[in-house]
């Protein structure tokens, strides 16, 4: 398959570095000049659990230099920069080009239909970790595994291709008819940790320095898993409860990436991770108080970098 991957940040990267390695062509899409400049001058520094290695067989180019229809377009970029990164790559997108959204939070299966059909739309969450050391240069240490699957629920030919290529870079993928339920429980862990640690510097682990930390942490996502029951999606609230305080026991130096935004002055994701779930909650008239109060801390966090 010809794949491009629009947005080729850490987690972007792996996923074309592992995928030219298992010989699809591959169409690495970013803004990052130098990370673009490294890739194509060296090739991607690509470093699993399998070794390091550089991979040469892919090109690195801005979007709006993309001049040819790819078979599948992945879009990693942030959801606040989707709708701009897909019109700045529209020669990437031809007829048949299927796109899969790979990203954070909710409404992405919409923004990705102003740009095609609704039916060559895909949505998928993955537990992939990545990490970006520079330009040029990526890693990822651990398990993970992606679960997708047509954004209209039906099956199709290009959800096959695109699970076997998936495969066949060992990226641990499966068709998954409950996919909805997957993305809304990362999404209540998102607006748990992400939301907390962004507005109060903690890392994961400093969250548990007061004993109401993770209760507070806890009720965000219970709120959030009622009103993914509202909307009809079977949200496990218990196990999402579970992972978060596995995070916050092992994973304690983690900083997330709300958090690393805050930190670098840029704009976070918090309108499709709280802002959304508010948004869902307001529809079916349920209230959700830490979820909003955290929605309006990180909005005047925001606002503050932006001036």
């Amino acid at each position: 398959m010809h794949i491009a991957i629009l947005g080729a940040g850490a987690m972007g990267s792996l996923f074309g570095g592992l995928l030219a390695e298992a010989g699809h062509r591959v169409t690495l899409l970013d803004v990052d000049n130098a990370h673009l400049s490294a890739i194509n001058a060296g090739g991607l520094q690509l470093t699993t659990d399998a070794g390091e290695r550089t991979v040469t067989n892919l090109e690195a180019l801005r979007p709006e230099a993309a001049a040819q229809a790819a078979d599948l377009l992945i879009v990693f970029t942030k959801t606040m920069h989707t709708q701009a990164a897909l019109a700045a790559a529209r020669g990437a997108l031809g007829p048949q080009t299927a796109l899969l959204s790979l990203q954070n939070g909710l409404g992405n299966a919409e923004r990705l239909a102003r740009f095609a059909d609704p039916a060559r739309v895909m949505i998928g969450v993955t537990t992939w970790p990545a990490d970006k050391h520079g330009p040029g240069r990526v890693s990822s240490h651990g398990a993970g595994a992606i679960r997708l699957m047509s954004a209209d629920g039906a099956a199709s030919p290009m959800l096959s291709r695109t699970v076997a290529a998936l495969n066949d870079a060992g990226l641990a993928c499966t068709a998954d008819a409950d996919v909805w339920a997957a993305i809304w429980e990362k999404v209540a862990f998102n607006a748990a940790l992400n939301s907390l640690c962004a507005v109060t510097g903690c890392t994961v682990g400093e969250l548990t320095n007061v004993a109401d930390g993770e209760a507070l942490a806890l009720e965000i996502v219970a709120e959030v898993a009622a009103v993914a029951h509202a909307h009809g999606v079977a949200v496990n609230a218990a196990h999402v409860a579970d992972n978060v305080r596995h995070a916050l026991a092992h994973h304690r130096a983690h900083r997330p990436s709300m958090l690393q935004d805050v930190m670098a002055g840029r704009a976070t994701e918090i309108e499709a991770i709280n802002g959304a779930v508010v948004e869902a909650a307001r529809s079916r008239g349920i209230a959700v108080p830490h979820t909003q109060t955290l929605l309006q801390l990180v909005r005047l966090v925001d606002a503050k970098d932006s001036q």
